[in-house]
């Protein structure tokens, strides 16, 4: 009897020894670790997309574990490169990313898919062939910017006429989805047979916008209209205007951010484009999480885009 105790007690502690005894056969596995890195915090687009990721999560609070974070400017690229390296440092499991450089960003991106985190990139699509050169592939998921600044300069155009003067105001060039702002409303420009007079860049930033509109009214005495890559841009197109009493000028930008909703109430803006921001986060979360829950390749996935104006603002 004394034999069979002793066996029994060595067995129970043998167990209780063991990683996989010690715990409670109901433990279940660990939360994904998400971490969102985000553009420029200033920019009211990249804090409701903020919002947006944060509500997910608190609505899915045993399916993952979200941490993000953004840059104090749109220009702050190494800041963001940091912000990558951290989150790979960390060890979370995915990285959904809206690069503030379509080319910079790649090598540190790669660098976290080589240490096994799930990346998806959102918002600005990381340019195809420095993907190519790194031999690495990551989903792009996101709006399809060319066509929703398309709608914007269809929309304008149908209020002006042949050989009327527009400007552009773009964002960076280094972005991809700059270039496809400016592609798109350059698409409606030719289509309509518009004056193009100017296209600068007001680098996504407000007072920078400001102060390019500022400096080309003075050459442009017939302009028409100016057609915004942003809606931080546009607020500063809208403050360049009213401040020399030019209000017979149109004004389009391009995110649907609430500043901008008030400014198309008072009628100074004539539309913007909802990629639905608070959004777009989520749907990269959704499919990080699927890619890990089935262990399978992500793939690129399109997301909504919609020409906002006065008569249909919510």
């Amino acid at each position: 009897m004394n034999r069979i105790l002793t066996v029994i007690v060595a067995s129970v502690l043998a167990c209780l020894l063991l990683p996989s005894c010690s715990r409670e056969s109901s433990e279940s596995p660990k939360k994904p670790r998400v971490a969102l890195i985000m553009k420029s915090l200033s920019n009211e687009f990249f804090k409701t997309m903020e919002d947006g990721a944060r509500a997910h999560a608190a609505a899915h609070p045993a399916d993952y574990e979200l941490r993000a974070s953004g840059i104090p400017n749109e220009q702050d690229v190494s800041g963001q490169i940091k912000l990558v390296n951290d989150m790979i440092g960390q060890k979370v499991d995915a990285i959904i990313i809206a690069p503030a450089d379509s080319k910079s960003l790649v090598p540190v991106c790669k660098k976290a898919v080589d240490a096994g985190i799930i990346v998806i990139n959102i918002d600005n699509q990381l340019d195809v062939d420095t993907l190519k050169q790194n031999n690495v592939s990551i989903p792009f998921v996101g709006p399809d910017n060319r066509k929703g600044a398309k709608l914007a300069g269809e929309y304008l155009a149908a209020k002006l006429n042949a050989g009327d003067e527009v400007i552009i105001v773009e964002g960076l060039p280094t972005a991809f989805n700059a270039q496809q702002r400016k592609a798109g409303f350059e698409d409606a420009i030719a289509s309509h047979k518009l004056k193009l007079g100017a296209s600068q860049t007001g680098k996504w930033e407000t007072d920078e916008a400001r102060k390019v509109v500022s400096s080309l009214l003075p050459g442009h005495k017939d302009l028409k209209a100016i057609l915004c890559a942003n809606d931080s841009m546009t607020i500063g197109a809208a403050a360049a205007l009213r401040a020399t009493d030019r209000n017979d000028v149109l004004i389009v930008g391009f995110d649907n951010i609430k500043a901008v909703q008030e400014l198309m109430k008072q009628g100074r803006v004539l539309c913007t484009v909802d990629q639905h921001g608070d959004q777009i986060a989520v749907f990269g979360i959704q499919h990080a999480l699927d890619i890990l829950a089935k262990r399978t390749t992500g793939t690129d996935k399109d997301t909504p885009v919609d020409l906002v104006t006065k008569e249909n603002l919510k």
